[in-house]
């Protein structure tokens, strides 16, 4: 039991003050609870003496009275802190989270599916956050109510507050072994509960996939699997709760059953004055109550503590930004010198090396799968290279902290996400300060001022989540118009111009080729009328820079740009015969 407290004011963070006084509030709200047999006993002793004092009713009115007052008020601010503390602690671990996946290498969302993030930072935190704080004060508070009723039965007779007591011992011993039973399934249950997330996250990503090639018994089979697997590890952890459950209800019928019989007992043999052993036998009834009450909740808290682990889990992963610092650099020149770099065993960069000068742009052609996506990520450290380094401005780019360094990097992908915002704030998403003004004035230079205007709410529209109710186009352009309005000395265009239709390219081109004015600019594209005006193209092949230098000078070479070259060209001067 320990050990689980330990882990929850761990995860609870700067929160940690919060959950100590909801536990203090709860300890209060028990002394609260033990006074109501102070007011019996004045009762009950009232009674068995036939005094008819009026004063009595009064006193023990009082005694209730307070004890109720101090309940309800304790209850309520107990009840407040335990709410704040699970939706703060929950929503620092969300920032927590997502400030260190900006830090961690991409490798590392390869191995971890999206769907598992997905259900850490919902489904698991949710648990924590609707019951963590709950179910441990309700614990702790059945645990302290408890206590103080067995100090109040110690007081009226130590025989008795003694058997009561090794009753409340053998009660958590027993939860103590219940817990402990559950701390391996419940990680195997939160293990099966976030595969049931991820494959309904997939199912839903892929319906196209799924309706366009008749799969949708074979998902929903998948699904169906994942479902029964939840359903059985569950029921593995509540059958093996049962046995130390059962424990439990013995202990407490046992233990009332002996106060009852050892009250009257001591009465009988006149040990005991009759109103102590009315209060006693009253006792008897109440003072496992709470601590069954909390029994019941403790069996929640190893689910919980594997929801925290879970959490945590993340933390385990090395951040790529420990020993960073805030760095301008000298200029944008950018250098690969003898970079090495593979994905697991395959090797995609070997030894290779080249400058790229700032204020130049540079064109990067190849094979699908030679590496040149790669070779742009590693320029913005989405990986770190094997061997070799590289540069900007005479700076490893493994000393710069992450933010600095991207503050010098915009980068438009070929696959473009867009979040579910307006339309405006989408293209200020790399330059949160900026106006109205400069965001039209850069819409208008990716070629989307047009259809944005067109739109019911203009700028102010709110599109769906990964600008899904935007066409391939106008998802490119908007991209390229947040890449413009961040204004960083590099950037990285990785097949800019594949989803843009024909009657904008031109616009569009002659928009990108205004960049390379006091940019260093580089550029992955397979069509010619992108590569051609480059400053330097690079053809990768085979892990290696095979050929260099200007579309003049690589034209007249035999290789695989000139066979780029040709290959393009026949596919734009098919024809049919007629």
């Amino acid at each position: 039991m320990y050990g689980t407290l330990k882990k929850i004011f761990a995860f609870a963070g700067s929160k940690k003050g919060l959950l100590k006084k909801s536990l203090l509030f709860a300890f209060l709200s028990g002394l609260f609870s033990a006074m109501q047999f102070a007011a019996l006993f004045v009762v009950i002793g009232a009674l068995v003496s036939d005094n008819r004092d009026g004063s009595i009713v009064w006193i023990s009115l009082g005694i209730m009275a307070v004890s109720l007052i101090g309940r309800i008020i304790t209850t309520y601010f107990s009840t407040m802190e335990q709410t704040e503390t699970g939706y703060c602690m929950v929503a620092e671990k969300r920032i927590h989270i997502g400030d260190r996946l900006r830090y961690i290498p991409m490798g590392y969302f390869n191995k971890n599916s999206i769907g598992n993030i997905t259900a850490i930072v919902t489904t698991t935190l949710d648990d924590v956050e609707n019951s963590a704080a709950r179910v441990l004060v309700s614990v702790l508070g059945g645990f302290f109510n408890s206590v103080a009723l067995v100090i109040v039965l110690l007081i009226f007779d130590w025989w008795i507050g003694l058997v009561a007591a090794v009753g409340v011992l053998l009660y958590l011993a027993a939860a103590e072994l219940a817990l402990r039973k559950s701390a391996a399934l419940s990680s195997v249950r939160q293990h099966t509960q976030e595969s049931l997330v991820e494959s309904v996250l997939e199912y839903i990503q892929g319906m196209g996939i799924v309706k366009a090639f008749g799969l949708e018994r074979d998902s929903t089979q998948s699904i169906g699997n994942a479902i029964q697997a939840s359903c059985r590890d569950n029921l593995k952890l509540t059958k093996a709760s049962v046995p130390y459950d059962a424990i439990k209800q013995v202990v407490v019928r046992v233990f009332s059953v002996l106060l009852l019989l050892a009250s009257v007992w001591f009465w009988l043999d006149g040990s005991l004055p009759l109103a102590y052993g009315l209060i006693l036998v009253i006792a008897s009834f109440m003072v496992f109550n709470d601590l069954e009450n909390a029994g019941n909740m403790a069996s929640l808290l190893q689910m919980l503590v594997a929801s925290m682990d879970t959490a945590n889990s993340i933390d385990d992963t090395p951040i790529m930004d420990e020993k960073g610092t805030d760095i301008t650099p000298k200029s944008s020149e950018i250098v690969f010198d003898k970079v090495d770099f593979s994905y697991a065993d395959r090797k995609i960069l070997d030894q290779v090396s080249f400058t790229i000068p700032e204020k130049t742009t540079t064109a990067i052609v190849g094979p699908s799968g030679a590496g040149k996506t790669t070779m742009c990520n590693l320029i913005a450290r989405f990986w770190d290279v094997n061997a070799g380094k590289i540069t900007i401005g005479g700076t490893d780019v493994r000393d710069f902290k992450l933010d600095s360094l991207m503050k010098n990097i915009s980068m438009v992908f070929q696959s473009v996400y867009l979040f579910a915002d307006t339309i405006e704030n989408n293209i200020k998403f790399g330059c949160p300060d900026a106006t109205h003004e400069q965001v039209v004035e850069a819409a208008k230079k990716a070629c989307c001022h047009d259809f944005i205007s067109a739109l019911p709410e203009g700028y102010d529209t709110v599109i769906g989540e990964g600008g899904g109710t935007l066409s391939g186009g106008e998802k490119q352009r908007i991209s390229i118009a947040r890449a413009m309005l961040k204004n960083a000395p590099i950037i990285i265009l990785d097949e800019a111009t594949s989803s843009v239709d024909p009657e904008n390219e031109d616009e569009l081109q002659r928009a990108i080729e205004a960049l390379t004015h006091d940019k260093t600019i580089i550029m992955i594209a397979h069509r010619l009328k992108t590569v051609r005006n480059a400053d330097q193209i690079l053809v990768l092949d085979n892990t290696h820079i095979v050929q260099r230098g200007t579309h003049a000078e690589l034209i007249q070479q035999k290789g695989l740009y000139a066979d780029f070259v040709l290959t393009r060209q026949e596919a734009i001067g098919w024809k049919l015969n007629q």
